[in-house]
């Protein structure tokens, strides 16, 4: 089941990023900033327990373009169409908000080429998102993440 995530769901949250960060696949996100854009996030639990098994998050750039971070699925349930689903979640959002462009910075461009995305040089991407998260990052300025954009309207 998809849903918006809610207060409680932050620590499984931070917990699901922390197994691919410490692999050096997506990037580390600390408590503080979770908890300050819980209302971008939606999580998919499992059926049975409720446990958070995967997760995603829309985060609004500028007036017509957005971007898709901290999208994970536990290793237990790769391969069972979960990323897809809360990737197609989150564009199906931003088209409720008039979004025309989406756009991640990733280490898996063949997931987001199945999804309609185009890989673009980084340069092409808003200065705003260099300024505003690019530059506290750690790998920062020797980004290996791959910029991808998808036009949704």
């Amino acid at each position: 089941m998809i849903r918006k995530a809610r207060i409680h769901d932050i620590k499984a949250i931070f917990t699901l990023l922390q197994i691919y960060s410490s692999k050096g696949e997506l990037l580390p996100r600390p408590f503080s900033k979770l908890y300050d854009h819980l209302r971008d996030f939606i999580v998919y639990t499992d059926d049975t327990t409720g446990e958070i098994i995967g997760c995603c998050s829309l985060q609004f750039c500028w007036e017509d373009l957005a971007e898709i971070r901290s999208l994970a699925v536990h290793p237990d349930h790769v391969r069972k169409k979960i990323g897809k689903l809360l990737a197609e979640t989150v564009l199906a959002e931003a088209k409720t908000y008039d979004i025309k462009k989406v756009f991640t910075l990733t280490y898996k461009p063949d997931f987001f080429e199945k999804l309609g995305f185009s890989q673009v040089d980084k340069t092409q991407l808003p200065l705003i998102k260099i300024w505003s998260d690019c530059i506290l990052c750690v790998k920062f300025p020797n980004c290996d993440e791959i910029a991808m954009i998808k036009e949704i309207m």
